[in-house]
């Protein structure tokens, strides 16, 4: 264990901030704790101060990364499926000429408040799975043809919004689609 009185480095107060930020996406503290916490995180001096930041957080799970500026998925036939712990980036580009993708943001990996997507559908579908504390924004999606724009992601009155994800561009004749998660049926007992 470092030496509490140890001044920090620049490295150590990224690393903290990072911290901060994943165990925000996880829901384990509020917008208003994150701000405060990230102020204290990069005016910190020593180690010590850094500790006590994350003392009540659990230990990141392996490196998280920094996320990308710009990630492009295209798929022009088949499936393509982001799930799990995947990092989310700070803009998507997402082409759908035909076929589907699936973005499932349950247990993503989110450290930046706002994702841009930017979207072509053209024939296929784009479903985006949401989990409480996001947001969807699709105000600036321009739907053409036969195609369709169903988001169905309830709103939390009150409660913290870990990510806020802006939709732009086209759905031509496909289908974009944004719901929560369904949980596993209970239907046997």
């Amino acid at each position: 264990m470092a030496d509490p009185e140890l001044r920090a480095s620049h490295a150590d107060r990224d690393r903290v901030a990072e911290l901060l930020r994943v165990a925000a996406g996880d829901g384990r503290l509020t917008a208003d704790e994150l701000d405060q916490r990230l102020e204290r995180a990069l005016t910190a001096r020593t180690v010590g101060e850094l500790a006590e930041l994350s003392r009540d957080l659990p230990p990141a799970s392996g490196p998280v990364g920094v996320a990308k500026d710009t990630v492009t998925i295209d798929r022009q036939g088949g499936r393509d499926k982001r799930d799990g712990r995947w990092l989310v980036p700070r803009r998507l580009v997402v082409r759908v000429g035909w076929g589907h993708i699936t973005l499932d943001f349950t247990e993503a990996v989110i450290t930046q408040p706002v994702l841009d997507i930017d979207l072509d559908v053209r024939s296929g579908t784009l479903t985006l799975l949401t989990r409480p504390g996001i947001s969807i924004d699709a105000d600036d999606v321009a739907v053409r043809s036969s195609g369709s724009v169903k988001i169905r992601v309830p709103p939390d009155p009150g409660g913290p919004v870990a990510l806020r994800i802006v939709l732009s561009g086209t759905v031509q004749s496909g289908h974009l689609r944004a719901r929560r998660r369904r949980r596993a049926s209970r239907r046997r007992a």
